[in-house]
């Protein structure tokens, strides 16, 4: 079980992790690549249903084309960690490259934001209070690891237990027998 954890975990990574890099390194210094979030979390969608996929091997060459739900989601869960793991040694190696100023321009863009959106001073110098705190937090590596990770694997979580919930129905896309 554990190759194919990790084939599929490293394909979902890969997956996930390439366009980050290619954007990363090819974006303007001070500019926040067009659709970043968005493009990011639908990246990590479509990196997840390697999670399906997994699961759905699973069931049907080891196990016969019968799986129970608390399996399927261990495997999901397995696949959905290697790949949020190399997630975070993508962005760390994104972190490496131009780490303080991504730190300078996402505490400068909740500044921002809280100025377009502040009542009063007092709210306003509560969030650049807030912004200062998180950019100091965030050069702490163990910290940046953590809130990189959650970044995927809920998402993960989310994906494997709706895997695991279709595909312990052994009628939804069974294997086929092979052809004669």
């Amino acid at each position: 079980m554990l190759p194919l954890i990790l084939r599929y975990g490293l394909i979902a990574g890969v997956i996930v992790a390439t366009p980050m890099l290619v954007i990363f390194f090819n974006a303007e210094p001070g500019k926040e690549p067009a659709s970043g979030m968005l493009l990011g979390y639908l990246t990590m969608l479509v990196a997840l249903t390697m999670v399906f996929l997994g699961i759905k091997h699973y069931r049907d060459k080891v196990k016969g084309g019968v799986i129970r739900f608390l399996p399927a989601l261990g495997v999901g869960l397995a696949i959905s960690a290697v790949a949020s793991l190399i997630y975070v040694l993508s962005w760390e190696i994104c972190m490496a490259k131009g780490g303080a100023e991504f730190i300078a321009f996402y505490r400068n863009a909740m500044i921002e934001s809280a100025r377009a959106s502040a009542k009063t001073p007092e709210a306003l110098a509560h969030a650049i209070a807030e912004a200062d705190s998180f950019a100091k937090s965030y050069t702490n590596v163990p910290f940046r690891l953590a809130m990189t990770f959650i970044e995927m694997f809920p998402v993960g979580v989310l994906v494997s237990l709706i895997s695991a919930a279709v595909l312990r129905n052994p009628r939804v896309l069974p294997a086929r027998a092979p052809a004669a």
